[in-house]
């Protein structure tokens, strides 16, 4: 009876959403024309910028560059899934990249050092992510705060602590099959891949199908009246950091397998590109708007746009402003959304 009353609840919720609001409207073809931009947009950007790289370099269709795209898209895309779930329901994690490099130090220092095999070394890397996840939503639902400023203090904790025990020194010569995983199980798809893949497909059927993943939606759009629906959304918004934990954990793993070595600073500049590609797939910093398969079109847009840019010898500093000027088009795009959604309710609100 409990599941069932919950499950009507986030049934009604949702009914009450603003975008189903604006689809009764007296303006549904304006307002479906607006999603439906929104829907597009990345997949023609993505589009349009594999045309322009193919015609511009010879080897940017070459089944090798094919592979390094997926391949180096694939630490920042599970890192970007679970922020994607942050996002969505109006928060923010800074630390995704520093729980990377924390959980993947603590995972070698374990099996270098400690003498731990190495597979329940990853074990112990994983439930350390989730439980760094833990504190984070802990402090967010429960302490009241604030998730910029708990997830900053986090982040320089957890950078300080994969110092500390690794005395900043990379720590290398891991087993041979697990350095192995960068080999390819099927031709054009990498290991890694197929587990990013497999990440989202999970997260966006929960968020699609699963009452508590459909209840994300309605945090992020307005949390009072989640609450005062009975969603229990202190429990899920602690759920959605935990989640985020356990993702940098497991991306810590592919970062290893990938360099066949743990650093210290291998996840420095990764915070920056993750947000990017949460943004640039359509999600609002708002809250309440994301896509599991959005967020995968954005991190393919981040990663075509990297290799295009090393294919055509553009400097690297410079590569950084491209991206910076790709994510202040995604935000002020957000900021459009936003607006508009808001004189949408307004004129329900008079209706």
């Amino acid at each position: 009876m409990g599941k069932t009353k919950n499950n009507e609840k986030v049934e009604e919720i949702m009914e009450n959403f603003p975008t189903e609001k604006v689809a009764s409207s007296k303006q549904p073809s304006k307002f479906k024309d607006f999603i439906s931009s929104l829907t597009n947009g990345p997949i023609i950007g993505l589009f349009v910028m594999c045309v322009v790289l193919t015609f511009t370099s010879p080897y940017f269709l070459t089944t090798r560059n094919i592979n390094n795209i997926l391949v180096q898209s694939s630490d920042i895309g599970i890192l970007a899934a679970g922020q994607a779930l942050v996002i969505l329901i109006g928060g923010i994690d800074l630390s995704v990249a520093a729980i990377m490099t924390l959980t993947m130090m603590f995972s070698a220092w374990l099996y270098e050092v400690q003498g731990v095999a190495f597979p329940i070394a990853l074990v112990c890397g994983l439930l350390l992510g989730a439980a760094i996840g833990l504190i984070n939503g802990l402090l967010i639902a429960y302490g009241k705060v604030q998730a910029f400023v708990a997830t900053l203090a986090t982040m320089s904790a957890c950078l300080g602590m994969a110092l500390v025990i690794t005395n900043g020194n990379t720590i290398n010569e891991f087993p041979t099959w697990f350095a192995g995983l960068t080999a390819d199980a099927a031709p054009l798809i990498p290991i890694q891949s197929i587990l990013l893949v497999f990440v989202f497909l999970a997260l966006g059927f929960w968020l699609k199908f699963r009452p508590a993943g459909r209840g994300l939606y309605a945090i992020g759009g307005n949390e009072e009246v989640a609450r005062l629906s009975g969603l229990p959304v202190r429990p899920l918004k602690t759920l959605v950091y935990v989640i985020s934990g356990f993702l940098a954990a497991i991306a810590g793993w592919i970062n290893i397998s990938l360099l066949d070595s743990a650093q210290p600073t291998a996840g420095s500049s990764y915070l920056l590109t993750v947000i990017a590609v949460v943004v640039i797939g359509g999600a609002s910093l708002a809250g309440g708007v994301c896509s599991m398969g959005q967020t995968f079109i954005g991190l393919l847009i981040i990663g075509v746009l990297n290799a295009g840019l090393a294919l055509l010898h553009v400097n690297p500093n410079l590569q950084q402003v491209v991206i910076g000027g790709v994510i202040l088009a995604a935000v002020l795009s957000d900021r459009n959304q936003f607006n508009f959604l808001r004189k949408v309710r307004k004129a329900k609100a008079k209706a």
